[in-house]
């Protein structure tokens, strides 16, 4: 009876995803999502998974890092049934580490909007892509900025607005970042590289081109990565950064990982 409830329960979370997350966004993840929810075999495959390895990104990326991008889902299903075991390694040695620095545009205008230089320091941050908004191109609608000095492959992240956004007038001067991270991603292995590629959802080639141009700008101009956990080993980062910038300590999307509402807590309070 456990275990029945266990996989409705999941089943009901695939449901979610293809009818809240994928829905418009990715026909192909809709419909894998559909197929799993309603397929006893796969659910029960996902339930020897520990349970924070068993989100539909996950594997739906792990499938496609295996077997290559299925065409529909009963290539996806026959290509998990064939390769359990391979897939089921994969998924607990990875995550969804999704790095994405488009959400740079959102942060933009409120770090040029405060007393320049800043010092950044992001929790979770993957691969340091999101250290790097001083490097990037933005499209706000009305207002364009880019880098002095940027190449015609600097990726642009557009941003839809409203008349209240304070649109930013020139980028920030970022003179010291650093990221902190559990397992932090090493850009100059490919295998790595491959792994944050296929995190992006297959209908997003825009938001794939932009990601490869990003991960050009940080192998070029490296970020500074500590491995380290955000509940645990921030305070000692942080007493590094330089008293006489404005000090940011911000993240992007860790802090669902955290499931305690008490250590959530703490990591704001301690920030």
């Amino acid at each position: 009876m456990q275990h029945q409830d266990e996989r409705a329960r999941l089943s009901d979370a695939y449901h979610r995803f293809a009818a809240d997350e994928a829905n418009g966004k990715s026909p192909l993840y809709e419909e894998l999502a559909r197929g799993v929810a309603g397929d006893d075999e796969i659910l029960d495959f996902l339930l020897t998974l520990p349970r924070q390895k068993r989100q539909p990104n996950l594997l739906f990326a792990a499938a496609r890092s295996l077997v290559g991008t299925p065409a529909d889902w009963n290539r996806f299903r026959r290509g998990v049934v064939q390769r359990k075991d391979a897939l089921h390694a994969l998924m607990l040695m990875r995550s969804t580490q999704t790095n994405e620095p488009g959400r740079c545009a959102v942060l933009l205008p409120i770090l040029a909007s405060l007393p320049q230089p800043l010092a950044l320091l992001e929790t979770g941050a993957s691969a340091g892509l999101c250290l790097l908004p001083d490097l990037y191109g933005y499209d706000y609608g009305g207002r364009r900025l880019r880098p002095v000095g940027a190449h015609e492959q600097t990726p642009t992240f557009p941003c839809a607005v409203t008349g209240a956004t304070p649109l930013p007038d020139m980028l920030p001067n970022v003179v010291w970042r650093a990221g902190l991270d559990l397992d932090p991603i090493d850009l100059s292995d490919p295998g790595q590289v491959a792994w944050l590629e296929a995190l992006v959802w297959p209908e997003q080639t825009d938001r794939l081109a932009r990601l490869r141009a990003a991960i050009a700008i940080a192998t070029a101009n490296k970020p500074r990565l500590v491995e380290g956990d955000l509940r645990r080993d921030l305070a000692r980062l942080a007493g590094e950064m330089p008293r006489e910038a404005t000090r940011i300590i911000f993240h992007t999307a860790v802090l669902p990982y955290v499931a305690s509402s008490t250590e959530r807590a703490e990591f704001t309070r301690s920030v």
